[in-house]
């Protein structure tokens, strides 16, 4: 670049680096303040999955239990359960029939890790660091979300059930 061109591009990159500095700070500050709307604990209202043939089912039950907290840092803690799981006839954990143990494990979805919001894409982005289901220990997985009528509704997408099924987890936030 000759000099005289190059004095002049200076103040031109200069407020273009500003601009991608506002256009960042503008980004986080919009994503701390839709995580801050998803901090605190929140009930599960229903659970329902689609599967790849259209069907809906309901692999916890019409009337699940769970419980999912956000605290203000994004770490999430996050467990569903289907009422009705039978109890081991032992009554000890380690000594469960194939059946006991095969209801306790797909009656049951539990994780945690961080999760954080892309407002642009409205998608929560979970960081899942530990899972009752292994395969998801590490992963980092994106689920569609909405937020109305005091209801979050996420989708958990067809490749993290690894069979086309589509699950959907609402919640509604408990009150204080």
């Amino acid at each position: 670049m000759e000099p005289l061109e190059d004095a002049l591009m200076k103040p031109w990159i200069a407020v273009f680096a500003v601009t991608l500095t506002l256009i960042a700070s503008a980004t986080a500050t919009a994503q701390r303040q839709e995580l801050n709307s998803l901090q605190g604990t929140w009930m599960m209202e229903s659970a329902y999955e689609i599967k790849a043939d259209g069907t809906r089912t309901t692999t916890y039950g019409e009337h699940p239990k769970g419980l999912l907290i956000v605290d203000a840092a994004g770490r999430y803690n996050l467990q569903i359960f289907r009422v009705g799981r039978p109890s081991f006839a032992s009554g000890d954990k380690a000594r469960g029939t194939t059946e006991e143990y095969r209801e306790a494990v797909l009656g049951s979805s539990t994780h945690f890790g961080t999760v954080t919001i892309d407002p642009a894409k409205h998608q929560l982005i979970f960081k899942i660091e530990a899972a009752s289901f292994p395969n998801w220990e590490g992963q980092t997985q994106l689920r569609d979300y909405a937020y109305q009528d005091g209801l979050l509704t996420y989708a958990v997408p067809a490749s993290a059930s690894g069979s086309g099924t589509v699950a959907y987890s609402v919640w509604r936030r408990s009150p204080k």
